[in-house]
Order: structure tokens, then sequence, then C-alpha cells
């Protein structure tokens, strides 16, 4: 049935959407298939809104960081009976422009158990150089693979890499859940 209502309610949305610049949201779950078909429309969407190559590359390599970290740390997941690949994990990720610059936006649910770790990662890039980024970036790139990491632990450092100002992060514990902790990430790029 046709509610009036919804349809305002709708569009209240659509008009902040473009008050506060969004090129991109999304927010529900995350799988490679999803990641996929957001890339390419990320893509398309930084090509329509005139964003500058450079630019673009930096955006792009930051969404597909941000989604691979939901994808691989988010505590809230479906699983399926298909296979480990089929797992949804939930999260959020906005893409917006803010004056000269644009703005990843990321929030996920995490396992407090996890915070501390993650703080002691993200911390020590906040006060460091592009330089001493750009070094750490290489000797990461040639160690081993840390053992609790589901990737080459590059993440954050090519995102503090691309940024123009450190990395921001919170925490923000879940009253009815004391388990789980909302990590969110913005990089100013």
């Amino acid at each position: 049935m046709f509610n009036p209502a919804s349809v305002q309610h709708d569009c209240t949305f659509f008009d902040l959407a473009q008050q506060r610049n969004v090129i991109f949201y999304h927010m529900g779950y995350f799988s490679h298939h999803i990641i996929s078909a957001m890339a390419e429309v990320v893509k398309l969407q930084l090509e329509i809104s005139g964003v500058s190559g450079p630019t673009r590359r930096k955006l792009f390599s930051s969404f597909v960081e941000l989604s691979q970290n939901i994808l691989h740390y988010s505590s809230d997941s479906l699983h399926t009976a298909v296979s480990d690949e089929s797992v949804l994990r939930q999260g959020a990720v906005c893409i917006s422009r803010e004056g000269e610059h644009h703005l990843m936006l990321c929030a996920n649910p995490v396992a407090t158990s996890e915070v501390e770790r993650l703080r002691e990662k993200l911390e020590p890039l906040r006060s460091m150089s592009l330089e001493e980024i750009k070094q750490a970036y290489k000797v990461t790139l040639r160690a081993e693979t840390p053992v609790d990491s589901k990737g080459a632990g590059l993440g954050f450092l090519t995102m503090a890499r691309d940024a123009c100002a450190p990395l921001e992060f919170d925490f923000h514990p879940r009253a009815d859940d004391p388990d789980t902790t909302l990590f969110c990430l913005k990089a100013i790029i």
C-alpha cells in the first residue's frame, strides 16, 4: 500500500545525502560478491563526480581496504552452508566530499577483546610522517603475514599513506552486548 509519509521520509534521507555531498554509502552486509559489485559503482560514481585520477585511485584503494576490513573482521556475520567465501559480515562505508577533500568513513562491530590490538595498530600511524608510513609499508610488504591477519597487514598503512591527515578512529562499546564494540574509522583524502 502506498504511504506518502514514507516517501517523504525517503526524500529526507536523499536530500540529506545530497546536502552532505555523499558520493557512495552502503550499510548492511558485505561479501566478496557484494564488494565487487560496489567497487564498480564506486568507480563510476567517482568518475561521474569529477574526482581527479590520482584522488580516485586513493579513494578506490581505501574503499577496498575498508570493505575488506569489514569482510574479514566484523563480528556480526551470517554464515551460509555453501562455503567460507559466502560469509556475510555487517558494516557501513561512506564516501563524501567535504570542501576540497573527501571523507572515507567506515563502521563495523568488532569483538571487544580485539579493541586494544586495533588501537595498537592505529595509534602509531597518527604521529608518523608520510615518509615513516611509506617506510613501514615497505617493511610490512617484505615481512611475513602476521598469524592473526587475513591479509598482509597493509590496510591501515595504505589508508594512512593515501590520507592527507592522520586517520581518526574511535571505539563505542555496546551497552546491550559487552562483548561487541563498534569500531569507527575516518580517512580524509
